[in-house]
Formats: structure tokens, sequence, C-alpha cells
């Protein structure tokens, strides 16, 4: 599963980076995606909604065993 949600990751990266952001895949625990957001990302207060409509859709549309995808410090 690693590398599958490795995979669909490099493809959210540059529309991310459009925008002087990133994310970086910190751990998988049982289904749950942890990543964690970076530059613009980071402090911007539509983060939430990147991550819940945006990483998180995209993530399970390639990987669909994984449940939900959380942000990390």
């Amino acid at each position: 599963m690693q590398d599958k949600v490795e995979k669909a990751i490099e493809k959210i990266k540059p529309m991310l980076m459009r925008d002087g952001g990133n994310v970086e895949l910190v751990e998988i625990v049982e289904g749950v995606v942890k990543v964690r957001l970076q530059g613009a990302c980071a402090g911007c207060p539509m983060s939430q909604m990147t991550l819940k409509n945006g990483i998180e859709r995209m993530i399970k549309e390639e990987v669909p065993e994984v449940e939900s995808v959380e942000a990390v410090d």
C-alpha cells in the first residue's frame, strides 16, 4: 500500500506546488494516511479543505483501501 500511496501523492504534488505548497507522506497506520503539509499549505486557512476534498479524495481514488488522510505537524 505504501508504494501506491506514494505514487498518488506524486500526482498531487504539482498542483500544490503551483500555489507554493507541498505534501509529504509521514506514515500509514491501519488504513490512515498521515501527511505533513508544507510551504504555503502549512499555514493556509483552506488547508483542511485541500486535505479532505483534494488530497484525501485523490488518494482514495488511487488506493481504495485507504480509510482517511490526516495532517500531522
